[in-house]
């Protein structure tokens, strides 16, 4: 059952300072043999072509866009021989949305979605069956300090009320699949210093932000990185069903 003989999926892991790629470079820190699945092709490729020279581990990039089942069924094909059967999934590919709901259009509430749960359920729905035909399996949910405290930071309405679906989510497909060697958990990550929140976060903004943090500082992503990597491990069998709060304290409840 080791890790060395498995494969973690990470989605939207191709941006350089992102949570994804930073994830996929701790699970091939820790053995894990990663597919990397991203709307941009040689950002993916690129990102796996980092992580197996780094860690030494059997990497592919695959160009994906997870909104798209014909899409998501073919980047997981590439897998299929090229990599070991997939024990963990990350589902970290998501966007964000500022709009307030008094001016959201369906189409970017829609789109939202589309990404954060549909994206989620499309590859979640691929590789579940096999996790749980071999009895074991991790699948950790990106979702966000939003859903819980009702946006607040970056994102709007559509945002929040996307990644809380991820949570519900979350439980109850760790009450179905827990029979079967599968743990399933979500992360929650408050105000992290990525490629999304960069350009937001300077001057005033910043220290108005960082003023309600007791930390005293953002979040890194190896912050969230070493979270997952920990819900990941074959040791960890017995927690399920769990959100994780990585804010740094600015939401405690």
């Amino acid at each position: 059952m080791s890790v060395t003989a498995k494969t973690a999926v990470v989605t939207g892991a191709g941006s350089r300072r992102g949570i994804g790629r930073a994830t996929a470079h701790t699970l091939a820190a820790a053995g894990w043999n990663v597919a990397i699945l991203d709307l941009d092709e040689a950002s993916a490729k690129e990102a796996a072509h980092e992580v197996a020279e780094r860690a030494g581990v059997h990497a592919v990039g695959v160009g994906c866009d997870i909104t798209d089942e014909a899409s998501v069924d073919a980047a997981l094909a590439v897998l299929d021989g090229a990599l070991p059967p997939v024990g963990a999934l990350v589902n970290n590919a998501g966007i964000t949305s500022p709009t307030p709901f008094l001016e959201v259009t369906g189409e970017e509430w829609d789109r939202i979605f589309a990404v954060n749960v549909r994206g989620a359920f499309n590859v979640t729905r691929r590789v579940a069956p096999g996790m749980a035909e071999r009895g074991f399996g991790r699948v950790v949910f990106l979702s966000s300090v939003s859903a819980e405290r009702g946006g607040g930071v970056f994102g709007g309405v559509a945002y929040s009320a996307a990644k809380a679906a991820e949570l519900g989510f979350t439980r109850a497909l760790a009450r179905e699949l827990g029979p079967h060697g599968v743990t399933v958990n979500a992360v929650a990550p408050g105000l992290i210093d990525t490629d999304i929140t960069g350009g937001a976060l300077e001057g005033e903004r910043k220290q108005q932000l960082v003023a309600g943090i007791p930390v005293g500082r953002t979040g890194r992503v190896a912050d969230v990185a070493d979270l997952i990597a920990y819900l990941c491990r074959e040791e960890t069998g017995y927690v399920t069903g769990v959100t994780y709060d990585v804010n740094g304290g600015s939401h405690i409840h």
